[in-house]
């Protein structure tokens, strides 16, 4: 269980990055296991579209595990009483869900300790990461810390990588690359408040982000705007 294991977590929400993420460990000659999460989030269309990415990419494994971090409440992704915003937001946004990514990548870090990984694949990107505190370098650097030093992998002399190869990438240079790698963001959902069919509003910040990336990059918008 180190490094040189060929085989690597990837967290897929669903969504535009992750999915890109997930083509990037695969032409890295890695077998991936993807792992999505139902934690109450209002928009479910995002496991369908895990799914489908998922099975495009003919991974080895994938598994959505049921978390109730949802039912805590404190973010507008999670408690249909606070609205999504549709203009843009200063500071930590109300789309910020408390600890995510950290409960996230410790369930990752366990289920790549269990499949023998070498690596974790989580498409977190400090240029367009909408003010969220669990998307910066600094957090990533931590949390590698703390691999490094929980886990049974660590402490017998193995490594497992937390791997963040969008971190510094534009959303436009994130399409160019997942468009490179043959990734059909047909099947993506990113909005914040998608329907029942992945269809998205056009208008939160996160579809906001996409359009801008697929215009930059001169990529067609395969988006179902509803």
């Amino acid at each position: 269980m180190s490094s040189q294991s060929n085989n690597a977590v990837v967290l897929l929400s669903g969504g535009l990055d992750s999915a890109t993420c997930l083509a990037i460990a695969q032409a890295r000659g890695l077998d991936c296991y993807t792992i999505s999460f139902n934690y109450g989030q209002r928009s479910r269309s995002e496991l369908d579209a895990a799914r489908k990415v998922a099975q495009a990419a003919k991974v080895k494994e994938h598994k959505v595990i049921d978390l109730n971090i949802g039912e805590l409440g404190g973010s507008a992704l999670t408690d249909s009483a606070i609205e999504v915003p549709e203009e843009e937001t200063q500071g930590i946004p109300v789309t910020y869900v408390p600890a995510r990514n950290t409960v996230f990548l410790a369930y990752a870090l366990a289920c790549a300790e269990v499949t023998g990984a070498g690596s974790i694949y989580i498409g977190v990107n400090a240029l367009d990461y909408s003010g969220y505190p669990d998307c910066r370098p600094e957090y990533i650097a931590a949390f590698q810390r703390l691999i490094d030093l929980a886990t049974k992998t660590g402490v017998e002399g193995g490594s497992i990588s937390l791997e963040t190869p969008l971190i510094d990438l534009s959303k436009a240079e994130i399409i160019k690359s997942g468009t490179n790698l043959g990734v059909n963001y047909a099947y993506t959902v990113s909005c914040y408040q998608a329907d029942e069919t992945g269809g998205a509003c056009g208008r939160c910040d996160s579809c906001r982000l996409r359009k801008k990336g697929f215009s930059d990059a001169g990529v067609a918008d395969p988006t179902r705007y509803r």
